[in-house]
């Protein structure tokens, strides 16, 4: 007789350039196969059971980097019950990789499904394409563009069947050490790369080869194909993803910086390409700060008897 199973919500982070993206792939290093690979060390998944459903939320590119990602689990609900979160976040965060950071978990009803979040959270630090300069005040209107629920077949890499219309809350500017850096966008669910190539029109605005009218004509007209391009995965982040049904722990309390990138006057090749590997440095140890603080484990007292 097969043992009763509980449904676990759990949230993670991860540094994107040491995985071929989040979902599982044959003979690559991916977050999903890693998270499967501890729990089937740790013998809390049937190696040969595919009931288990270990699922990510929502789906990253390789060297996209992910501050709270989520996703969930069925496990027997004995050994769940002999787990607190406290131990079982241990467990599995001593057991993956530096790049992973194993957040939380949470027990969640069976038909809990990590894909229906209520909104998802990404920021691109544009001034990590080189030549991006911030435009001034005119910027905010083109973020404005993006806001809206429309079709963003010409923002996206379609995939079949998917709906290609998005409903997106604010897209606003990234600030850091009182300087735009990039920019933030709100929505429900994003489509395959729409982030990316957002960030590329956004850049492409920037340097004047697009217009605002071009940019707004392929939003109001999806059925003219047009492609702007891809924007590099490792300037994004998957900052959060947010369920009402989950506790999500802010970081207020995080500070960090960003060094600005070399003057425009002088930008001789070996000075950008080592400031741009220091500002992936930059971005990667932020997010290690934030798991610090996100990721605080419930205080459970000694029990000495």
């Amino acid at each position: 007789m097969m043992s009763e199973r509980v449904r676990l919500a759990f949230t993670i982070g991860y540094i994107g350039r040491h995985y071929h993206g989040s979902q599982i792939q044959p003979d690559v290093k991916t977050v999903q196969g890693e998270l499967i690979r501890v729990f089937h060390k740790l013998k809390w998944l049937n190696q040969d059971d595919e009931s288990h459903n270990l699922v990510l939320s929502s789906r990253t590119d390789a060297g996209v980097n992910v501050r709270r990602n989520g996703g969930v689990v069925t496990i027997a609900s004995s050994l769940w019950n002999s787990l607190t979160e406290r131990k079982m976040i241990r467990a599995i965060d001593d057991r993956l990789p530096d790049s992973i950071a194993f957040l939380g978990v949470k027990e969640v009803n069976e038909d809990w499904n990590p894909r229906l979040a209520s909104h998802r959270t990404y920021r691109y630090r544009l001034e990590g394409m080189q030549g991006w300069q911030y435009p001034g005040d005119i910027f905010n209107q083109w973020l404005d563009i993006f806001v809206g629920t429309y079709d963003a077949t010409n923002f996206a890499r379609l995939e079949e069947g998917k709906n290609p219309v998005r409903k997106i809350y604010s897209c606003t500017p990234w600030i850091v050490d009182e300087r735009v850096v990039g920019f933030e966008i709100v929505g429900e669910a994003f489509l395959w790369n729409q982030v990316r190539r957002t960030a590329m029109a956004l850049y492409s605005l920037s340097n004047g080869t697009l217009t605002e009218q071009q940019v707004i004509d392929a939003k109001e007209n999806p059925n003219i194909s047009v492609d702007f391009g891809v924007a590099p995965p490792d300037c994004l982040i998957l900052w959060d993803v947010v369920w009402p049904s989950l506790n999500h722990r802010g970081s207020k309390d995080a500070n960090y910086s960003f060094t600005p990138p070399p003057s425009s006057d002088y930008s001789e090749r070996t000075m950008v390409a080592r400031w741009e590997s220091g500002a992936r440095l930059e971005m990667e140890s932020m997010l290690f700060h934030e798991w610090s603080i996100i990721g605080k484990l419930p205080y459970q007292p000694h029990n000495s008897k």
